[in-house]
């Protein structure tokens, strides 16, 4: 005891006591930079990694959809300063013809085209889901008219539609039926550039079927099978219910393409094509937007339609969510 008290109070240390821990050394100023630059790095680079993605968004994005909503509160003429208007632009648009003929225009073009390409889409993932001797070849032979360029099939189809020539007119001319005019007349015009887009896509919205088809177990077809359901009632019954996402999918991705629509009309119509005809017969909304704006020069009035394209997307997004709740809701409940 007396050893201890006198090694606490400054004494020479007992030998029986244990020996004193050395206090650590603190590490150099470098040790202690790498350390800080460690847990930086650990925390900012997965933020570092994704910021290309971001600022390219927002540099090709984000700044030109901001940029043209200004612009369409203001009345901006190429190559002369902007003019605040506020609302004056969209009242413009609520109380033109040539606005509400494009809108009508997309509609109608839209409908025409989406329907039969999607019906056809689903009859052709259908039969290429069969055992089909070369399904591999026809499953890549489809996607064919997707990779074909635009203006290429707008101008072959467009000699094929054309009045006085063309080989459609000269089929039904054989027929017994006469000549249609398909460049000037309202309906026959959007039925051709409907065919376009219709040629175009059906095989890319195939596929996209096919895929969802795949996933389908092959437990309900037998089920169905042994209930003695046909490869009809199968279809009906298992098939599309299955892949009833994947058909609301396409329904959206679709109608979205069509209200867009631009290369076909514009190449379809020649000279007469960025005024969708010589009566704007097939004017679409797009249409409109670049003749309002480099045609014309109207570039506030070319932004608020812009803004009103992007309206009806968002329109047709929110549907598509509330549709998915109810179906939810409905299978929850």
């Amino acid at each position: 005891m007396a050893t201890s008290v006198s090694a606490r109070d400054g004494g020479p240390p007992s030998p029986d006591a244990p020996p004193s821990r050395p206090e650590p050394a603190r590490p150099p100023n470098a040790a202690r930079r790498r350390g800080r630059l460690h847990r930086w790095d650990v925390k900012a680079a997965p933020y570092l990694f994704v910021s290309p993605f971001f600022l390219t968004f927002a540099a090709f994005g984000l700044f030109p959809l901001l940029y043209t909503g200004w612009l369409s509160l203001n009345r901006v003429e190429l190559g002369g300063d902007p003019q605040w208007k506020g609302l004056e632009n969209y009242t413009d648009l609520a109380t033109s013809e040539f606005f509400w003929n494009a809108l009508l225009n997309t509609f109608t073009i839209g409908v025409i085209s989406t329907v039969p390409q999607l019906m056809m889409a689903l009859g052709l993932a259908q039969l290429l889901n069969t055992k089909l001797r070369g399904r591999g070849f026809f499953r890549v032979a489809v996607l064919a008219p997707y990779a074909t360029s635009i203006a290429a099939a707008t101008l072959v189809f467009a000699q094929l539609f054309n009045t006085d020539y063309g080989l459609i007119n000269s089929a039904l001319g054989w027929a017994g039926l006469g000549p249609v005019d398909w460049e000037s007349s309202k309906w026959p015009a959007q039925i051709a550039i409907s065919v376009i887009v219709i040629w175009r896509w059906t095989g890319y919205n195939a596929l996209i079927y096919l895929a969802a088809m795949q996933a389908v177990p092959h437990d309900l077809y037998e089920a169905a099978a042994l209930d003695g359901a046909t490869r009809w009632r199968q279809f009906v019954s298992v098939t599309i219910p299955s892949i009833r996402p994947t058909i609301l999918f396409t329904i959206v991705v679709s109608t979205i393409g069509s209200t867009q629509l631009f290369g076909e009309p514009m190449l379809y119509g020649g000279s007469l094509g960025i005024s969708g005809g010589s009566g704007n017969q097939y004017q679409t909304l797009s249409l409109l937007m670049y003749e309002k704006g480099w045609v014309t020069g109207a570039l506030g009035q070319a932004s608020a339609i812009a803004w009103v394209m992007l309206l009806l997307l968002l329109l047709l997004g929110a549907g598509r969510v509330l549709v998915a709740r109810a179906r939810r809701t409905k299978l929850e409940g």
